[in-house]
């Protein structure tokens, strides 16, 4: 069986750091699209950040600069850097891996993340 899971999330206070871990077992996703989503209380779950396998990231526009997505292909492993922390970005982060031919989608159990003002 595919699991994902997350871990590191946590209460910080606006302006500190946290680092998220998410581990992959069942499957290799080195060649694979892994990435970030997070979901607030009352608001729809939204993307946060995406690495390919080449180490090419995305990320959205409320987390640029502030945020950092890398991999580990060895570990089978994906993190987020967060820094500047806002209270708007408290949510439950879920932890996301995608392989293709035929499309295969897995997600994590999600994190908690609380920024305090």
């Amino acid at each position: 069986q595919v699991q994902l899971v997350e871990s590191g999330g946590g209460l910080v206070q606006a302006g500190g750091s946290l680092s998220l871990s998410c581990a992959a077992s069942g499957s290799s996703f080195s060649s694979g699209v892994m990435g970030w989503y997070r979901q607030a209380p009352g608001k729809q779950r939204e993307l946060v950040a995406t690495i390919n396998s080449g180490g090419r990231a995305t990320y959205a526009d409320s987390v640029k600069v502030r945020f950092t997505i890398s991999r580990d292909n060895a570990k089978n492993t994906v993190y987020l850097q967060m820094n500047s922390l806002k209270p708007e970005d408290t949510a439950v982060y879920y932890c996301n891996a995608v392989l293709l031919f035929p499309t295969r989608e897995f997600w994590g159990q999600g994190t908690q993340v609380t920024v305090s003002s």
